[in-house]
């Protein structure tokens, strides 16, 4: 049995980088248009719930955009920018202060929480839409 290469194991930095770029793109209007509309369907509340999901979404793409710098550069045996701690801390903080947004937002906007996981999900569904887009490719 011979083994094949993935195609994800084939992918050059500057291809993921440039998908990362796109998904944060994608997130950020695909959360702002929907949340117009909820926004004059349904009110504030619910708008606001959802660009809440939105923009941690689109933060989220953001650092694992620069982990994934982090990781090429030491796969490459290149000087990374920052130093590992210092991205994994970020992480780890950025992590707590999400989880502090959405404990906030489902206390203090009294919205629906189905409009903050429809926000949430946002990166997953163009993460997963830009992933094959690439692989396509």
């Amino acid at each position: 049995m011979t083994e094949e290469s993935s195609p994800i194991a084939d992918l050059p930095a500057d291809a993921v980088d440039s998908m990362l770029k796109r998904a944060f793109r994608n997130t950020l209007i695909l959360g702002a248009v929907p949340a117009v509309a909820l926004w004059i369907g349904s009110g504030w509340r619910n708008a606001a719930m959802l660009m809440t999901g939105a923009l941690i979404s689109a933060a989220s793409i953001w650092e694992w955009q620069r982990l994934a710098k982090l990781i090429n550069a030491r796969f490459d045996n290149q000087k990374a920018s920052v130093s590992t701690s210092v991205v994994v801390l970020f992480f780890m903080l950025r992590l707590t202060i999400f989880a502090g947004a959405i404990y906030g937002s489902l206390k203090c906007f009294h919205g629906s929480a189905v409009a903050l996981l429809c926000g949430l999900g946002l990166a997953v569904l163009t993460m997963g839409w830009e992933a094959l887009r690439l692989l396509r490719e």
